[in-house]
């Protein structure tokens, strides 16, 4: 159970990641970078480059079962 839900947080990482690497106009980015654009302010896309980052990390650490219950 551990591999599914650690590759489900890499998945979601990577998904954060790439959305904040490129900017992109995917409707639901722009709710959440709207959301944390009153925050973060201009540095929203790097904030979500990093939190991308380091939940796909965790997720492998899930994954490979370095971190469990």
């Amino acid at each position: 159970m551990h591999n599914l839900w650690g590759f489900a947080i890499t998945i979601i990482g990577l998904l954060m990641f790439l959305a904040g690497l490129t900017k992109t106009e995917f409707i639901v980015y722009r709710f959440v970078a709207a959301r944390s654009r009153s925050l973060w302010g201009n540095r929203v896309h790097s904030f979500y480059i990093v939190a991308g980052l380091m939940a796909a990390v965790f997720g492998v650490l899930v994954a490979l079962g370095f971190i469990h219950r």
